[in-house]
């Protein structure tokens, strides 16, 4: 699944997004996260801690993003400031 940064959320410790298809909580998922300011990229692991609505509306997803390394939290930090803008 590609996900155009406006469709998501990124916070320092997570991420929410929108989705067509539902996932259960305590899904694990691995993915690359690129800042659309420099093009970094910010490999991670979280795990789907929410998941809201329905198939006509679409899924709201909140995950929780574990094992970060210091490196990785500081590029996760920097791409949520840019969308702050």
């Amino acid at each position: 699944m590609t996900l155009s940064p406006d469709s998501m959320v990124i916070h320092k410790n997570g991420i929410e997004f929108r989705s067509a298809t539902p996932f259960s909580e305590w899904t694990e998922m691995t993915m690359t996260l690129r800042s659309p300011g420099d093009g970094g990229k910010v490999h991670c692991s979280g795990v789907v801690i929410a998941c809201t609505g329905n198939k006509h509306a679409g899924y709201h997803v909140s995950m929780v993003l574990t094992g970060l390394s210091k490196q990785a939290q500081a590029r996760l930090t920097t791409i949520a400031h840019t969308q702050l803008g």
